[in-house]
C-alpha cells in the first residue's frame, strides 16, 4: 500500500493548497500592521489599508487587460460576482444563451430569472467531453440575446471554451465569462476576446485567500449594484454613488484577504503563467495516461493538450464515487472530491448524473509523485472490487 503519511491533496479546483509562502506573510503583516478601514478616513493607517486595495486593482486590471483599473470590482467570491452580472444585466423578456457545463453559480440564477422575470433560457449543447461548437451560438442569436454566459474551463472535465471564437460570434450580445477554473493558469485578456463582465475567484488559480474574487466591466457598460450602503465616498447623499467602482463595493472590504491575493498575482508574474500552466499540464498528461491503463475505469472530458484544465473525473466499475473518495482519504491520505461538484447541469451533459464522478483535481505545487501515488492506489482499489 503507497505511503499515506504525507497527505496528497488533489482538490484544487476547488481551493488551491498550499498557498505561496508570500501570501500568508503579506496577510498577517496586514492584520499585523494595517487591518482597517480603507477610505473611511484620512489618518495614515486608513490611507495605508486604500493602498493596499489600489494596488490590488492595479494588479488584477493587469493581468485581465483591463486598461482602466476603476472597472475592477472586489466581491467575497465569483459567485457574488456572477450574481451582480446576472441579476443587473437581465430584464424581463431577454434571451440569455449559456452552456450544458455552468456551474450552479450560474445556473441558479438563471432558473431563479427564468421564473420570477421571464427571461428565455438556451441552453447550448456539449460534446461527450464538455466543449460547445461556437458556430452554436450565432445559430441562436435573435433580437431578444441580452447575454451569453460561458464557464471558460470546466470545474467537472476541464474542456476549455474558445473565448476567441465565441467573442467572434457574440454579435450585439453581451459576453460574461466566468472565469473561476481559468483566471491564473490560462491567459485572459478582455479586449482581445471582447469580454464585457469577466468574473473571477481569489482561492483557486491565483493563489489568493477563500473569501476573495471579483469582477471586471468592460468600459461604458453599468450594472446595477446588488448590494447598497457605505462605501466612504460621497457620504452627504443618501442614494448610492455611481462612481466606479464605488457603487459595487458597500460595506468594508476584506483588505487583508485582497492583500493576500495581491500576493498570489505577484508571485504568479514572479514565476510565470506559463511554466505554472506547464506544469499543471504536465501532470494532467501523467494522471490522463495512468488511469487509461486501469481496467474498470472510465475518464471523462478531453484528451491530454495544453488547453485543457486540470480538472479529472472518473468512476470505477464497481465502486461508488463517493467509497473512492473514502478509500483515497483513509488508506492512502488522498483528497479528492465526489459527486456534482455543484455542476449537476455538467453531468447531466455527460452522461454521470445522479452519481457524479471521483474529481482529481492537481495544482502547481504537486509533483510526478503524488500522481504515480494516486494511480498506485486507484489500481490497488480497483483490484479488490
Amino acid at each position: 500500500m503507497p505511503d499515506s503519511s504525507s497527505p496528497i491533496y488533489l482538490d484544487n479546483a476547488a481551493t488551491s493548497f498550499p498557498k505561496p509562502p508570500e501570501v500568508g506573510a503579506a496577510m498577517h503583516r496586514l492584520i499585523q500592521e494595517i487591518s482597517l478601514s480603507p477610505g473611511r478616513s484620512a489618518h495614515r493607517f486608513s490611507l495605508a489599508a486604500s493602498r493596499v486595495i489600489f494596488e490590488a486593482r492595479e494588479l488584477v486590471a493587469d493581468f485581465f487587460g483591463c486598461p482602466d483599473s476603476s472597472r475592477v470590482v472586489f466581491t467575497s467570491n465569483v459567485t457574488e460576482a456572477l450574481n451582480v452580472g446576472i441579476f443587473g444585466l437581465l430584464q424581463p423578456g431577454d434571451q440569455v444563451l449559456t452552456t450544458g457545463m455552468e456551474h450552479n453559480s450560474v445556473m441558479r440564477p438563471l432558473r431563479y430569472l427564468e421564473k420570477t422575470r421571464g427571461i428565455s433560457l438556451t441552453i447550448l449543447p456539449t460534446d461527450p467531453s464538455g466543449n460547445i461548437d461556437p458556430d452554436d451560438i450565432p445559430r441562436q442569436l435573435n433580437a431578444k440575446t441580452r447575454l451569453i454566459i460561458i464557464n471558460h474551463v470546466s470545474n467537472v472535465t476541464g474542456a476549455m471554451a474558445d473565448l476567441g471564437a465565441i467573442g467572434a460570434r457574440k454579435g450585439g450580445a453581451l459576453l460574461l465569462v466566468d472565469a473561476a477554473q481559468s483566471a491564473g493558469v490560462f491567459p485572459l485578456d478582455m479586449e482581445a476576446f471582447g469580454i464585457d463582465f469577466l468574473a473571477f475567484t481569489g482561492h483557486k488559480g491565483l493563489f489568493g485567500p477563500t473569501g476573495t474574487g471579483g469582477f471586471l466591466l468592460r468600459q461604458g457598460l453599468v450594472v446595477p449594484p446588488l448590494t447598497m450602503g457605505g462605501t466612504g465616498s460621497n457620504s452627504e447623499l443618501e442614494e448610492q454613488p455611481q462612481l466606479m467602482p464605488d457603487c459595487h463595493e458597500a460595506g468594508t472590504p476584506n483588505t487583508v484577504g485582497i492583500g493576500g491575493l495581491a500576493a498570489g498575482l505577484e508571485y504568479i508574474k514572479k514565476t510565470g503563467r506559463d511554466t505554472i500552466r506547464r506544469h499543471e499540464a504536465r501532470l494532467t498528461r501523467i494522471l490522463l495516461e495512468g488511469l487509461s491503463q486501469i481496467q474498470g475505469v472510465t475518464v471523462y472530458g478531453p484528451p491530454p493538450s495544453d488547453t485543457r484544465g486540470a480538472a479529472v473525473s472518473l468512476t470505477m466499475d464497481g465502486k461508488s464515487v463517493a467509497d473512492l473518495a473514502f478509500l483515497l482519504d483513509r488508506n492512502y491520505g488522498i483528497m479528492a472530491r465526489a459527486g456534482l461538484h455543484c455542476a449537476p447541469a455538467a453531468h447531466r451533459s455527460i452522461g454521470t448524473f445522479p452519481q457524479g464522478t471521483l474529481r482529481l483535481s492537481p495544482g502547481f505545487f504537486n509533483t510526478e509523485g503524488d500522481i504515480r501515488t494516486v494511480l498506485a492506489a486507484l489500481d490497488q482499489i480497483n483490484a479488490t472490487r
